[in-house]
């Protein structure tokens, strides 16, 4: 295998990576390149791709408060070769570093004047429903410029390796007042790993209408209201995985495995050895009467 096969597979594994996992894969790949400047050169596209698609968080320079990594927070600026992401709460910018995880090089933004009292209202409500319902999440909205959309993120990661597991949920929902819709994808993503490896990756798409009332109210009302119909949505998703978790444990499992032996008689482990040695006394008695 060659050096770029190498680094191909190596991209592979990062983009797999579970939760909060990425840099003991980055480790353990280092082995199959032997090169760390090549694999931090080589590796450096997944690893970019990897932390946009996770929404990874990261601290804002000069804040109290953490942003995220992502598609929709990525900006153009004219005459920078290295990409800047938004922090539309702290009206900051900033240059990621997707191998540290670090952002650099904070620069202020000016807001567009037409979305920011809408935009604000919604953080403002995102920041409410995540102390309501998210044991430690992040949120950023962001607005599109000259029009009516703005973008709702949400990240809440758990990571227990005492306890060998480790988890993600991200939503995004794009709030569109022009049409008067909501369209959102939920993505949840668990690995249990003791004596075993066990990982969950499933999403979970939504459309929403906006009643009218909620296009044509105050900025704040129209938010506390489209957090409500977020609020619902969730919660329903929420119960239908614990509905399938608890089928899976009653049905799934079960039906992966024989309830009883073939004997159709439960086996009484006290006697296993019993058995055993009973297997050993038969066959040395045939041993014995060959004599």
């Amino acid at each position: 295998m060659d050096s770029t096969e190498r680094i191909q597979a190596a991209s592979s594994f990062l983009l797999q990576s579970p939760p909060g996992e990425i840099n003991d894969v980055l480790n353990d790949v280092r082995t199959i390149i032997s090169d760390d400047d090549l694999l931090q050169e080589g590796v450096l596209p997944a690893l970019r791709e990897y932390n946009i698609a996770q929404f990874i968080t990261v601290d804002v320079p000069g804040t109290q408060h953490q942003s995220i990594v992502s598609e929709a927070a990525r900006i153009t600026v004219e005459d920078e070769e290295e990409e800047r992401f938004l922090d539309p709460r702290s009206k900051t910018s900033f240059r990621f570093d997707h191998l540290s995880l670090e952002a650099s090089d904070p620069q202020s933004v000016e807001p567009d004047e037409d979305t920011e009292s809408l935009r604000a209202a919604l953080e403002s409500s995102a920041l409410s429903y995540l102390s309501s319902h998210y044991h430690d999440g992040v949120a950023t909205v962001f607005a599109t410029p000259g029009s009516s959309r703005f973008t709702v993120q949400i990240v809440a990661n758990k990571y227990n390796p005492s306890n060998f597991w480790s988890g993600r949920w991200r939503s995004e929902y794009v709030v569109n007042l022009d049409d008067h819709t909501i369209e959102g994808k939920v993505f949840v993503n668990v690995h249990y790993y003791e004596q075993g490896n066990v990982q969950l990756a499933t999403s979970h798409n939504l459309s929403l209408s906006l009643p009218a009332a909620v296009v044509t109210s105050s900025p704040g009302s129209s938010a506390s209201k489209i957090f409500a119909l977020i609020d619902s949505e969730e919660s329903k998703y929420q119960t239908s995985l614990n509905d399938a978790y608890h089928e899976m444990g009653e049905k799934t499992f079960k039906g992966l495995r024989r309830a009883l032996p073939m004997t159709r008689q439960k086996l009484d482990w006290d006697k296993v050895l019993g058995y055993r040695l009973g297997a050993e006394l038969a066959a040395s008695k045939g041993v014995f009467g060959n004599a």
